[in-house]
């Protein structure tokens, strides 16, 4: 990937070998991987087996989780937070593991709209819950620096499943309280 980033370097106009610039293509390899370690992650890992029984069936939520993700259009970033809300079905996950699925999929190269899905569906899979919410909010900077360069968008997905999505009152309940 070093060889690969120094020929963009080069393509560009710029000596991959000038002070400044010398260590760059070493530095950017670095970055992409780290940036990109969710393809290195299984949700066996990320769970970790932290899931334990617990006997309620009200709506467990975490507001403004983090996240950064990379654009699979520009090699961009997009920056923001994503709520994630589930009903136990008999088994809740750790706290901490909501957030590592969200980076596991964030870190990769993707587009908003599957990202919301995918953490999700993971989420359904993984502890069985009777209902699934997520909510992301994001910057694009490809929408930002390039293009309509719309300084103050700002993209919002939803994913609903099991119960958020087939009873009125749930979802009603979730949106009350991701607004307090």
């Amino acid at each position: 990937m070093k060889e690969h980033y120094a020929r963009i370097i080069e393509e560009i106009g710029e000596d991959p070998q000038r002070p400044g610039l010398k260590d760059t293509s070493e530095r950017a390899a670095t970055a992409m991987k780290y940036l990109t370690r969710g393809y290195d992650q299984t949700i066996e890992d990320v769970v970790n087996n932290a899931i334990f029984p617990f006997d309620s069936n009200e709506i467990v939520l975490v507001k403004d989780i983090e996240l950064y993700s990379l654009c699979e259009h520009h090699l961009l970033p997009f920056i923001g937070h994503s709520h994630v809300a589930y009903i136990p079905n008999g088994n809740i996950l750790g706290v901490s593991k909501l957030a590592r699925i969200v980076d596991m999929f964030a870190r990769r190269l993707q587009i908003q709209e599957r990202l919301t899905t995918q953490i999700a569906e993971t989420l359904q899979g993984v502890i069985g819950a009777t209902g699934v919410a997520v909510v992301i909010e994001a910057r694009h900077t490809c929408m930002m620096m390039r293009g309509p360069q719309k300084q103050n968008s700002m993209m919002r997905t939803l994913a609903m499943l099991g119960t958020f999505r087939s009873n009125q009152a749930t979802r009603n309940e979730f949106f009350s309280l991701l607004h307090r």
